[in-house]
């Protein structure tokens, strides 16, 4: 009797065992395909692409989102490992961040460029700005150096600086139409449209002067210099050796197919440069 109770006893115990053992089994496949993303809070294009990339990697990676609403939030994430990749700033962003926090984050895959854009409500061609002209332009770093490249780009001034070199107006070697640059908060911009020739406007407040993208006099070209500004997705610099590393590239391939790019152009007003 008491033999038979020892030998039951033996039985359970593998049982639970076998029962760990295939639970942490499950763990650990699962662990190969959990993929934490990290996006800013999500606008209806960024919904829609995503929700088309997780119906292309389907069973080869289970994305989980974290969303953001500070931009200092989603690389610090990364770096603690609290998601391992995250998909919402550019180059520029991902550089000045990591030289501010003494970090090594990489960008591991391009999305695409968002161009930015100059408008007018006096004239209807580039061509059309007369010598002597005002544009506005944003007045912080970051973006008053983007809109001085793009000016650059439309052969409107030649700079002595390029690639990721912050540029400002006295950074400008050449200036034929002698175009006088009107500086102001990156917001003002498009208030400044009935005072001024023309002025380059950040996507983010195009609305607010009731413009689209179609309005637009000239829009910046995908070169050397506005390399910076492509959105890219990160990850820390190990991520390779990560277990998920698989999942985590086929979210990359499933982001650059041409189903992704579709939803991009339907859902966006940026359109998008690849």
């Amino acid at each position: 009797m008491k033999l038979k109770k020892v030998l039951t006893g033996l039985a359970l115990a593998t049982t639970v065992l076998g029962l760990a053992v295939a639970s942490q089994s499950a763990v650990s496949a699962d662990s190969k395909k959990d993929v934490k993303v990290g996006v800013m809070t999500f606008s209806d294009t960024e919904k829609a692409r995503w929700d088309k990339i997780k119906e292309l990697v389907g069973s080869k990676a289970n994305i989980e989102f974290t969303e953001f609403t500070d931009y200092s939030q989603p690389n610090q994430a990364v770096a603690n490992k609290d998601i391992d990749i995250n998909a919402f700033q550019h180059y520029n962003f991902l550089n000045n961040w990591n030289k501010e926090n003494n970090q090594n984050l990489v960008a591991i895959a391009d999305t695409y460029l968002a161009p930015i854009r100059l408008y007018s409500n006096k004239i209807k061609s580039i061509k059309e700005l007369k010598k002597g002209a005002t544009i506005a332009i944003p007045n912080d770093a970051t973006n008053e150096s983007r809109a001085l490249y793009v000016l650059q780009s439309a052969g409107l001034i030649k700079l002595n600086v390029s690639g990721t070199e912050v540029a400002t107006p006295s950074n400008i070697k050449e200036n034929k139409k002698k175009i006088k640059f009107e500086e102001l908060d990156a917001s003002q911009t498009p208030r400044s449209l009935s005072d001024v020739d023309a002025a380059v406007i950040n996507n983010t407040y195009i609305e607010q002067a009731n413009l689209t993208t179609d309005d637009a006099i000239y829009v910046e070209k995908k070169d050397a210099n506005s390399k910076q500004w492509i959105n890219i997705i990160a990850a820390r610099k190990d991520w390779k050796k990560q277990k998920n590393a698989g999942a985590i590239k086929a979210i990359i391939k499933a982001y650059h197919s041409d189903e992704v790019k579709k939803v991009i152009k339907e859902t966006s007003s940026d359109i998008p440069q690849w």
